[in-house]
């Protein structure tokens, strides 16, 4: 079993973006936590990052066939695509939409995912363990 790990636009900052708020681990260190807790659950890990949003639909367009589910941070894009949202329903796969933050408890334009209603399971406010938190539950869900 392969599970693709995507996140969306600015992700890259993170370690130097508002630690405050979304802590000091950078996505490098996230990933590799990711591909080690993978290899413990018996699973393998890809994972990708992207600032444009036509990579993120085509990686999400060919992973059919190739991942058995997707965990995905859409960053801002959670709140404001709907070809985001399309993709994965049009792909079929489960996945997990994962933030770093309490996304209830920030501005009112972050309270409303495209995604969520879709998803298998949403996991937010654990900062990078979000991720972790997310993948044990896919994997659990998918097994």
């Amino acid at each position: 079993m392969r599970i693709l790990v995507m996140s969306g636009p600015n992700l890259q900052l993170l370690g130097t973006r508002e630690p405050e708020r979304y802590g000091s681990v950078t996505l490098e260190e996230v990933h590799a936590r990711l591909v080690a807790l993978g290899a413990e659950l018996g699973v393998g890990v890809d994972c990708i990052q992207t600032n444009h949003e036509g990579v993120l639909l085509d990686k999400i367009a060919s992973a059919r066939g190739h991942y058995s589910g997707i965990v995905i941070n859409a960053g801002a894009w959670t709140h404001t695509s709907i070809a985001v949202r399309d993709a994965l329903l049009g792909v079929a796969i489960p996945f997990v939409e994962v933030h770093l933050s309490n996304v209830a408890a920030r501005e009112p334009f972050r309270h409303s995912s495209y995604l969520s209603d879709v998803a298998a399971g949403v996991v937010f406010g654990f900062g990078a363990e979000s991720y972790a938190l997310g993948l044990r539950g896919l994997v659990a869900r998918l097994t």
